[in-house]
C-alpha cells in the first residue's frame, strides 16, 4: 500500500471536513502498478497555513480554494510553482472567472473542480490525478535507474491496447447477438475493422519489442556480409499489397548487390520503416523511389516519396519514441509512434546519418548514411 498526501485548503470547514471523508477508505487500483495508492487528508483554512503544511510536509495533490482570507488561493500555486515544487495543483472554487482560469493554467494549475461538488466528482478527479502523477514519477525513477524502456512498455500498452481491444470485444457482442440478423456480409464492415485493430497492435507489439532490443543496453548483433538491395527488394515485396490498395507504385533504382558489414535484422527494421512510412503517408496514385549506393566507404539509402509532406515544425518531432504527426491529412493513418524512433536509434548505433528533406503537399526524401565497414 501507498500513501498520498492530499491537501485541502478552504476557508469553509465543511468543505474540508467533506472532503476528508469522502476520501477516507478510497482507494485507487491500475493493473500495471504493484500496489494500491490510499490517501492521507492535511487540511488548511488560509494560504499562509496552506505554505507552512506545504513546506513541513510536501503533499502530493493540493485542492486548493481562491478565495481565502489573507493571502489568496493563486498566490498559494505561484508559490509551489516558484518552488518547483512535485505537486499536483486542482483549484476548487465557486468563482472560477476566464481571468483567473487562465492565470492558474499559466501558473501549473492541473484541473478545476466547481464547489459543490459530489463526492463521486471528487473521486473521478482524484483517480485521474493519482494516474498521471503515478506515471510521471515512474517515468522519473525509471530515467534515473535506466529502465525507461519497462516504463514505456507497461504504459502504452495500457493506453494504446485497450482502445483497439474494446472496439474488438463490442464487435464481437454485435455479432454474437446478431444485432444485423443472421446475414454474415451484414458484419462484413466490423470484421474488416476488427483485422485492421489486430494488425495495429500486432505492429505495436513487435516495435516495442524492437525498441526493447536496443535499448537493453547490451543488443545482441550479427554482423556479416549483408546484401541491402536484396533485403531493400525484400521490404518492398511486402509492401506491396499495401501499396497497390494505396495505388502508389514503388521502384527499386539499384539493381546490383551492395554489400556492407551488418546486422540484416537491424537493415530490415530501418528499410520497412523507410518504405512503409513512404507508402503510408503517399497520396493516391503517388509514387516511391529508393535507391542504394556505394559513395566514399559509405552506404548511401535514399527514400524518396510523392506524399504528404511536412511542415518543419513536424520534422523536429519526427524520430522522438511515441510521436505520431496528427493533422487533417493523417487522421485515418495508425501507427505505434515508434518506427522512426527505432530507425533513428538502429542509425546511431551504425554511427551513421539521417537528413529528411520534405515540402508540404510534394513529399519527403529520407536519406540514411551508413559506414560501410563496422566500426
Amino acid at each position: 500500500m501507498a500513501e498520498y498526501k492530499v491537501l485541502v485548503v478552504d476557508d469553509e470547514a465543511g468543505i474540508r471536513m467533506g472532503t476528508r471523508r469522502i476520501l477516507q477508505n478510497f482507494k485507487v487500483d491500475y493493473p500495471f502498478m504493484d500496489e494500491h495508492i490510499e490517501f492521507v487528508v492535511l487540511e488548511a483554512g488560509t494560504g499562509e497555513d496552506a505554505i507552512e503544511i506545504i513546506d513541513r510536509d510536501m503533499p502530493d495533490i493540493i485542492l486548493l480554494d481562491n478565495k481565502l482570507p489573507g493571502i489568496q488561493g493563486i498566490e498559494v500555486l505561484e508559490y509551489v510553482k516558484k518552488k518547483l515544487y512535485d505537486i499536483v495543483v486542482v483549484m476548487i472554487t465557486s468563482y472560477a472567472s476566464l481571468e483567473l482560469a487562465v492565470k492558474a493554467t499559466r501558473d501549473g494549475a492541473y484541473d478545476f473542480i466547481p464547489k459543490p461538488f459530489t463526492p463521486q466528482e471528487l473521486r473521478g478527479s482524484l483517480e485521474n490525478i493519482t494516474k498521471q502523477l503515478f506515471l510521471k514519477r515512474m517515468t522519473q525513477k525509471m530515467n534515473k535507474e535506466g529502465k525507461q524502456i519497462r516504463f514505456q512498455f507497461l504504459s502504452v500498452l495500457s493506453h494504446e491496447l485497450k482502445a483497439p481491444l474494446n472496439a474488438i470485444e463490442g464487435y464481437l457482442k454485435i455479432m454474437d447477438e446478431r444485432q444485423f440478423g443472421d446475414n454474415i456480409h451484414a458484419y462484413q464492415e466490423m470484421i474488416n475493422r476488427s483485422l485492421d485493430r489486430i494488425t495495429g497492435m500486432r505492429s505495436l507489439i513487435m516495435d516495442l519489442l524492437d525498441l526493447t532490443k536496443i535499448e537493453s543496453g547490451s543488443p545482441v548483433q550479427n554482423f556479416q556480409p549483408t546484401d541491402i538491395t536484396a533485403i531493400a527488394r525484400l521490404s518492398l515485396d511486402t509492401m506491396r499489397p499495401y501499396a497497390i490498395q494505396k495505388d502508389v507504385d514503388i521502384y527499386l533504382n539499384t539493381k546490383e548487390s551492395v554489400i556492407m558489414e551488418a546486422d540484416s535484422k537491424e537493415i530490415e527494421i530501418i528499410l520497412n520503416n523507410l518504405i512503409s512510412n513512404a507508402v503510408k503517408y503517399n497520396k493516391q496514385g503517388g509514387r516511391v523511389d529508393i535507391f542504394i549506393k556505394q559513395e566514399k566507404g559509405n552506404i548511401k539509402i535514399t527514400v524518396i516519396d510523392s506524399g504528404i509532406g511536412m511542415t518543419d515544425e513536424e520534422k523536429s518531432r519526427l524520430f522522438q519514441d511515441f510521436v505520431r504527426i496528427k493533422n487533417q491529412k493523417t487522421r485515418n493513418i495508425t501507427g505505434s509512434g515508434l518506427g522512426l524512433s527505432i530507425l533513428k536509434k538502429i542509425v546511431e548505433m551504425y554511427h551513421g546519418e539521417i537528413e529528411v528533406q520534405s515540402v508540404p503537399d510534394q513529399g519527403t526524401t529520407f536519406t540514411i548514411t551508413l559506414p560501410q565497414d563496422k566500426q
